[in-house]
């Protein structure tokens, strides 16, 4: 296109108007302005746009066939503002997150089911992985936020601490007895139990497979599992001991499904948070979202800063 786009508007103007008078008033300019505009816009074209009448101006056959794809251009430009003014009353947006399985059903699902009531025009993407894969995807721009362990050493993202989380050991109170009908004492019961941890490459087995190592905790049996749900029901029904994280199994410590396994010292906390990058100006979506997540878990007593 040659030609700036105020020209074309003030070519739609008076080919509408049928009158530079008219257009002056409608554009808040002056009629020697537009007479310019259009002689200039002519010029570029290599041809005449108006022909003067009694009444005013009136298309020539060139003008008439610019004035019907310049009237589709601006027609598609009002739409545009007002499919976008409407958008932005609604609310509406796209928000991908990236999470674990784990602290996806456990941490995010609570906080998005009020979210998304609040917000329904928001449309939620949700990839599941690791931590570090989380964090990548990230890096790449593949995701707007995620929610993960505290992350060290990335400098370039922002961190919003929402709760601190325990990992622990638990087994079924029949499994546990029948480790004590074949000798085995308390103190030996993760050396020689069938553990049950996620998979290796999760940064929560690995933190557990520091903590093992750290006090001298030789494995004999373990079993990886990808998602601590599994962890959990395999606990319950007896196949070993299962480390998971103790707030997510609160209701079966309590009502003794699960029995939580003595250990030398406590596993050392962890903090779990939102993530997302320092550098880029947060879509209206995502700063809605942070703004969000920062109120539901601060009346839930858990967030800080």
């Amino acid at each position: 296109m040659n030609q700036n786009l105020s020209s074309y508007r003030i070519f739609y103007t008076v080919a509408a108007a049928g009158n530079i008078s008219k257009a002056a008033k409608a554009l808040y300019i002056s009629q020697p302005a537009i007479s310019k505009s259009i002689q200039k816009l002519e010029d570029g074209l290599g041809c005449r746009l108006f022909s003067r009448s009694s009444r005013g101006v009136v298309l020539t056959e060139e003008g008439t066939l610019l004035f019907e794809h310049v009237r589709a251009a601006f027609e598609t430009l009002t739409l545009g503002e007002e499919k976008l003014k409407r958008s932005i009353e609604l609310g509406v947006g796209h928000l991908k997150i990236g999470v674990s399985s784990t602290l996806c059903k456990y941490i995010l699902l609570p906080c998005l089911k009020e979210f998304i009531r609040q917000n329904p025009h928001i449309t939620i993407s949700i990839s599941c992985q690791s931590t570090n894969e989380t964090l990548a995807l990230l890096e790449d721009n593949q995701i707007d936020i995620g929610l993960v362990g505290r992350p060290h050493g990335q400098k370039q993202v922002h961190f919003d601490f929402v709760e601190t989380i325990e990992d622990t050991f638990v087994a079924a109170k029949d499994y546990l007895r029948n480790l004590h009908a074949r000798g085995i004492g308390r103190d030996g019961i993760l050396s020689n139990a069938t553990l049950m941890l996620l998979d290796k490459n999760n940064m929560t087995r690995r933190y557990i497979d520091d903590y093992l190592q750290a006090h001298q905790i030789r494995v004999q049996d373990s079993i990886s599992i990808s998602d601590m749900d599994l962890l959990i029901d395999f606990a319950k029904i007896g196949v070993g001991v299962a480390c998971v994280i103790k707030s997510f199994v609160g209701e079966y410590l309590a009502d003794g499904t699960l029995i939580e396994i003595p250990l030398p010292s406590p596993i050392p906390t962890r903090e779990v948070g939102f993530v997302y990058q320092n550098s880029l100006h947060p879509s209206r979506s995502l700063d809605g979202f942070i703004r969000f997540y920062q109120q539901f878990f601060r009346a839930e007593g858990t967030a800080g800063s």
